[in-house]
């Protein structure tokens, strides 16, 4: 038997955010030992083990299996596994922690805009220098696949340690691979994105690892946690209708209303008013219209899907 083991980002916004989104779909995270403590409990999911770990340990742990369940960033996971078809699945984008891995160079390089432009500037540059040009980057499995894809050859990677967007400044690199998220700072560092320099589009994602090893006992309250997800989201796009008096199934159906009861129907946000005024015709009496938190229902596709990867 194999307990679910999750792992939640232990610091900064992108662990303010995850507190956040988990606490919407209905699990409050308490962390153990205070604020300096790296685990933690979900309420609603029972005998689960949460780590507080950072978002590059949480891509790892679930490329190499040791996590069920994780929020980290695509790019991340993208960059550290070898063959995400096999590695991982993103369950759910999570909507933060939102930015682009990028190919920028400086903006003083006027006949460079394209990732052809880049290949053929390498080449001048090994030419005129005796050396291939120098791209600084931290993502070094994406940049090589990426560069690969679009046949640029003619470059070396080196390793970033620090900022990388300072590196054509400080002299170290001619080219970066870096994530950005409003560009401001490629601007400040007179950096630009070539126009199909945009490797990756990421954000925060809840991802479950395809390695791991995943029993009934896992399974379990990974579906309580995806159903509460489920309907969280459901919840955001209907609104109730609440009435007075008794309405038929056949008069709510009509209306395309979904029925709670006599005197109560879920319908899609945008057409409640709308709805509201065909049941008053229809005898409703006075009508309602209230949000709901949560809407649950009897399947769950994201879940059922990844059963079938896991059997």
């Amino acid at each position: 038997m194999t307990r679910l083991s999750i792992a939640i980002p232990s610091k900064g916004r992108l662990k303010e955010k995850s507190e956040e989104w988990f606490a919407k779909s209905g699990f409050k995270l308490r962390q153990k030992g205070g604020g300096r403590g790296y685990s933690a409990e979900l309420s609603g999911l029972g005998d689960v083990d949460v780590m507080l770990l950072s978002a590059r340990e949480i891509a790892t742990g679930l490329i190499e299996g040791q996590i069920h369940l994780g929020i980290t960033g695509e790019d991340l996971l993208h960059d550290l596994s070898g063959a995400a078809e096999t590695d991982f699945e993103v369950l759910h984008r999570l909507g933060f922690g939102g930015a682009d891995v990028i190919v920028a160079v400086p903006a003083a390089w006027l006949d460079v805009e394209t990732m052809a432009d880049l290949e053929a500037a390498g080449a001048l540059f090994r030419e005129r220098h005796g050396r291939r040009m120098r791209v600084a980057t931290k993502y070094l499995r994406l940049t090589r696949r990426f560069f690969a894809e679009r046949s640029v050859g003619e470059y070396r990677l080196v390793e970033s340690a620090g900022a990388t967007e300072a590196a054509p400044a400080a002299g170290s690199a001619e080219v970066i691979v870096d994530i950005t998220s409003t560009g401001a700072t490629l601007k400040a560092n007179d950096l630009k994105i070539l126009q199909d320099g945009v490797i990756l589009k990421s954000e925060a994602a809840l991802t479950a690892s395809l390695k791991a090893g995943w029993s009934d006992e896992s399974l379990a309250p990974l579906r309580t946690l995806l159903d509460g997800v489920q309907a969280t989201a459901r919840a955001k796009t209907l609104s109730r209708l609440e009435m007075s008096n008794s309405v038929s199934e056949a008069d709510m159906s009509a209306i395309g209303l979904t029925m709670i009861n006599e005197r109560a129907a879920l319908c899609p946000s945008e057409k409640v008013r709308e709805a509201a005024r065909a049941l008053t015709k229809h005898g409703a009496g006075t009508v309602a219209i209230t949000t709901v938190d949560q809407v649950f229902a009897p399947e769950n596709r994201v879940f059922e899907n990844f059963v079938k990867q896991v059997s």
